[in-house]
């Protein structure tokens, strides 16, 4: 079955910091665009960072920005979100995303992991 895997939320304080990482299984993403996205209680789902096939290309929610960074190790077919000075706002279920190169939507979706940050 092809999916994307993630794993690394958690609870924390505010102030600190999580790592999240999507795992490719099934069937390689290695060549395409990625992008974390973000759902809270009651909110519409919102895109938080984004990064290009090769990794030349980032972009961020300006709500993350300075905070957040997000990588990919296609070695492992991995992507990841670095999530420092976490606030009690960034809680919610957190989605990786991948699309192909041109595509105008993402069409493969992880489950999702939840991060909930305590005040």
């Amino acid at each position: 079955q092809e999916q994307l895997v993630e794993s690394g939320g958690g609870l924390v304080q505010a102030g600190g910091s999580l790592r999240l990482s999507c795992a490719a299984s099934g069937r390689p993403f290695r060549t395409y665009d990625k992008a974390w996205f973000r759902q809270a209680p009651g909110k519409e789902r919102e895109s938080v960072a984004a990064i290009s096939w090769d990794g030349s290309y980032t972009a961020y929610a300006d709500s993350v920005k300075g905070r957040f960074t997000i990588s990919r190790d296609d070695a492992k077919d991995t992507l990841y979100l670095q999530m420092n000075s976490l606030k009690p706002e960034d809680t919610g279920t957190y989605y990786c995303a991948a699309r192909r190169v041109g595509s105008s939507g993402f069409e493969h979706w992880g489950q999702g992991t939840q991060v909930t940050v305590s005040s």
